[in-house]
């Protein structure tokens, strides 16, 4: 972004961050299951490992492909604080994952936060989102699954 910045370091702590075990039972059906439905990260940073199985899958060019699996390699996923945060020059990748029909599937995942009160204002001007909490955020998302089923996140943001 061309400047140097402190505000990861101060505000995505270990008491707010968390790691997460997922884990996908196979299924018979799985063409027609997900194991997580079509979504963007609502913090700043996802840092994933997938096992072997695999089944994650992100839009590019507005075509779901499929992550293949790497041993080597973690899956560093850009969320919507940092998209907020970059003034839209980073994006949320868009994800979901398939399940397995045979196989069980494990990935790991850590999600970079920040503390429901850090407030997430973009790092350049004119900003296209207005500043808002982290808490903030996390409400309206919620609120919007719950009263019409499905995150809306940054739009509901923008100035």
């Amino acid at each position: 972004m061309g400047h140097i910045s402190s505000f990861f370091a101060e505000n995505c702590l270990p008491n707010t961050c968390y790691l997460r075990l997922n884990r996908y039972p196979p299924c018979p059906i799985s063409s027609e299951v997900f194991g997580l439905m079509p979504h963007t990260d609502s913090d700043f940073l996802t840092i994933l490992y997938q096992d072997q199985v695999g089944g994650l899958q992100l839009v590019k060019d507005k075509k779901w492909i499929t992550v293949k699996p790497n041993p080597d390699a973690l899956i560093i996923n850009i969320g919507d604080l940092f998209q907020a945060w970059s003034n839209g020059i980073y994006k949320s990748v868009e994800h979901r994952v398939i399940t397995n029909k045979q196989v069980e599937r494990f990935s790991v995942a850590y999600f970079c936060c920040p503390s429901y009160d850090t407030m997430i204002e973009s790092c350049k001007e004119p900003s296209i989102y207005r500043k808002f909490s982290f808490g903030e955020f996390r409400q309206q998302v919620q609120h919007d699954v719950r009263t019409i089923g499905y995150k809306v996140g940054l739009p509901r943001f923008l100035i």
